[in-house]
């Protein structure tokens, strides 16, 4: 599954790495435009910070293959394809961001500042070829989003979220730093090209390079929320401010998980057969909690964490089957994922009334009546994510669990049948409160870029399946450049 092709070249190609250096040169110029004026500026800044985003994904398009940096940086196109969606995932954060932080009284020019610097960090750990790159990626990462976990300071709830992440994700950096240097200890290196060479030796495999994959793989595993790493998620994701939710279940989670393609089916590739099973019991564990532990909840954000756990399950059926259609699965599943997951937050930081921010199922009661629009908008996501046909929620099931078939994983694929119809009983509650509930006072107007990501998300999951051949193409290309 790995690319034995130009990996061995070393270069000093800094240019591979321009979308990340833009991107970097922006947000330090964009943080001194916020401190030095005495007027406020996050307004404009969040403006300047979508445009550094835009001309990122533009570079990130153009962006040829190679190695940079003496083979800690790889360019190609699995790397791009996670880029775009990291790099979307940012760009809807911040649109839902703009109206709901100024009515909630946290309008601060350091926020889309934060979201440059961790979509930085997420960019550098989808191309890092090296355990130290991929660290320093992780870590820009985690600092920002520990602060914005926390950024309405006022808030009990918002402030405990930010301890949460910050006490469990330093356990999770603590594991991935110890599974590194037990790695770089027993292989003799930290490159991926050269531990794939060290592993796939004569000689075998060392029990400590095992367990240095072991304590890397549930470091990933932490920071995508899959069984049994999964603590963190519903309170930090109840307590963090609805868009800064929207964000960590979009664009991090992408991030998290084409690392986790990538240190799998590169570097550890001939170890499939000890990480297989190990990625088989999270995907069935995070299909089985996800599912079940939702039924019960009555904020909508909590139902979101365990939905996004259930989710994760979903996408890493795809890695335990290990084959180049199982890759494209989980590709396709979380490019999917990252729109349906955007159409419904933006549905949630709609959700104010005379002010007030909402969070609770029962106050979506009667949308249909007082909001026809949201409330079409919002039953088509429910409805996606529960996998109904034609919407693009079923597409993306349907390729992870015809990779499982085809490899004979009848148990996940059987489970992940299951648990997708006990998913449909909550997505579909929803549905039933804005139909067919007793109306609700009418809900605040919600702002243009709310609309905006409603729309495009909408518009998204109805029609994929006219025109799935671009996106599954561009999957295809992306696991075609880890298989080579």
């Amino acid at each position: 599954m790995r690319s034995p092709g130009w990996r061995g070249c070393e270069t000093m190609n800094w240019t591979l790495a321009l979308p990340e250096t833009v991107l970097s040169v922006a947000g330090l110029g964009l943080l001194l435009a916020g401190v030095i004026p005495k007027r406020d500026t996050t307004f404009p800044i969040t403006m300047g910070t979508l445009g550094a985003l835009l001309v990122a994904a533009v570079l990130v398009l153009g962006a040829p293959d190679g190695q940079a940096f003496h083979g800690q940086f790889i360019s190609d196109a699995f790397a791009r394809f996670a880029k775009i969606l990291i790099l979307l995932g940012a760009a809807t954060g911040l649109l839902l961001a703009l109206d709901w932080n100024e009515k909630q009284g946290i309008a601060r020019f350091e926020f889309p500042i934060l979201v440059l610097f961790s979509t930085v960090g997420m960019m550098a750990m989808v191309s890092a070829s090296d355990l130290i790159t991929l660290y320093m990626g992780l870590e820009l990462l985690s600092l920002s989003l520990y602060v914005i976990a926390a950024f309405d300071r006022d808030n009990a709830r918002s402030a405990e979220a930010g301890l949460k992440y910050f006490v469990l994700g330093a356990l999770a950096s603590g594991l991935y730093l110890y599974g590194a240097s037990l790695t770089y200890g027993f292989a003799g290196t930290t490159n991926f090209s050269a531990i794939a060479t060290a592993v796939s030796g004569e000689g075998g495999v060392s029990l400590g390079v095992l367990v240095g994959m072991t304590f890397v793989v549930a470091a990933l595993a932490f920071k995508i929320s899959a069984v049994p790493f999964h603590m963190w998620t519903p309170d930090v994701y109840e307590g963090a401010p609805t868009p800064v939710t929207a964000f960590f279940a979009s664009a991090p989670k992408v991030a998290a998980v084409a690392l986790l393609v990538r240190v799998l089916a590169d570097p550890f590739a001939d170890l499939a057969e000890q990480w297989q099973g190990v990625i088989w019991l999270a995907s069935l564990g995070s299909m089985l909690l996800g599912s079940l532990a939702a039924i019960r909840q009555s904020n909508i954000k909590r139902l979101m964490a365990y939905s996004s756990i259930g989710h994760v399950g979903y996408a890493l059926m795809g890695l335990a089957v290990a084959t180049d259609v199982g890759l494209r699965g989980v590709m396709l599943y979380m490019a999917i994922y990252i729109i349906m997951n955007a159409g419904v937050f933006a549905v949630l930081v709609a959700m104010r009334r005379q002010g007030r921010s909402l969070e609770r199922i029962e106050d979506l009661a009667g949308l249909g009546r007082t909001d026809p629009a949201m409330a079409l908008a919002m039953a088509i996501f429910m409805f996606s994510m529960a996998g109904i046909p034609p919407l693009a929620g079923f597409f993306s099931k349907l390729y992870v669990f015809l990779a499982a078939v085809q490899e004979g994983y009848w148990v996940l694929a059987t489970v992940g049948v299951l648990t997708s119809v006990v998913g449909a009983y909550y997505y579909l509650r929803i549905i039933k409160i804005m139909y067919f509930d007793t109306a609700e006072a009418a809900l605040d107007r919600r702002s243009s870029a709310v609309s905006f990501v409603l729309a495009g998300a909408g518009l998204f999951n109805v029609l994929f399946f006219l025109f799935p051949a671009p996106l599954v193409a561009a999957a295809a290309a992306a696991v075609a450049a880890l298989a080579g």
